[in-house]
């Protein structure tokens, strides 16, 4: 049973969620480059599209398929045992469930970090090119780097809230290497800790114009015994685009979060 902060932020999320849904971001405009049926709609079950350099091209509005499932835990889809918490962080995690989630980094509108962001339901705009990839992200109006330039990851990042990123392609997948998180953010709502010392990799596929799966990887020595997945999915949204969202402007979040 989810505690009443948790559930705060579960009913936030999903008004959130079914706003983008129900309404369209700016007047409908259709994308060019993209395959379409015969009544004009873009055809989702369409193979992607491939770049001038070979590879499946990842560009696009994109929103998780399940607006909350993995934000709310990101382990979902596993049994508890198959999360490898040490003791230390277990004690964490659960001392964030028993003071309601009070101290989550979104409540004060702070960043989310890698993974978490991936699965905010407010849709973020990815633009690929050969040397770099950006995701623009429309929760906090923040964006992302993965440098695709054959660069490696830095021996001592700065740490920031979504960390450095590096890409490459593994035929037609595209992995991305994630260090230098600041040890503040969460994994998801309920509470999974996420230490400075975390490596996140995810393994992008796009089978379909539709749909893109991320394979991802947790590495965090001081939080679990051993690394451990999960898969998201993202959908496309089509002929639409970003919006800016201040979260400032209209945060009622904190004086909710009251703890036990």
């Amino acid at each position: 049973m989810y505690h009443i902060g948790v559930q705060i932020l579960r009913t936030a999320t999903l008004s959130a969620a079914l706003a983008l849904t129900a309404s369209a971001q700016w007047d409908p405009y259709p994308w060019k480059h993209v395959p379409r049926t015969k009544d004009g709609k873009v055809d989702m079950a369409a193979p992607a599209v491939r770049t001038p350099y070979g590879k499946p091209d990842l560009s696009g509005f994109w929103m998780p398929d399940n607006p909350v499932k993995h934000l709310l835990s990101l382990a979902a889809d596993l049994k508890p045992e198959e999360v490898p918490l040490r003791p230390a962080a277990k004690a964490l995690y659960d001392a964030r469930i028993a003071n309601n989630g009070k101290d989550h980094p979104g409540a004060y509108c702070l960043p989310s970090g890698i993974p978490e962001k991936l699965n905010i339901p407010d849709g973020l705009k990815v633009v690929q090119t050969e040397d770099l990839t950006l995701m623009l992200h429309e929760s906090r109006t923040i964006y992302r780097q993965i440098f695709t330039d054959s660069r490696k990851l830095p021996k001592d990042p700065q740490a920031t809230w979504m960390g450095y990123s590096i890409g490459h392609w593994e035929e037609d997948t595209f992995v991305v290497e994630t260090i230098g998180q600041n040890g503040r953010t969460w994994l998801d709502m309920r509470g999974l800790p996420a230490s400075s010392a975390t490596k996140v990799t995810e393994r992008y596929k796009r089978p379909s114009i539709g749909r893109i799966t991320i394979d991802v990887t947790i590495d965090d020595p001081e939080s679990y015994t051993k690394p451990w997945n999960v898969q998201l999915v993202w959908k496309l949204l089509p002929d639409t685009d970003l919006i800016e969202s201040i979260c400032e402007e209209n945060n009622r979040d904190p004086g909710h979060m009251v703890g036990k």
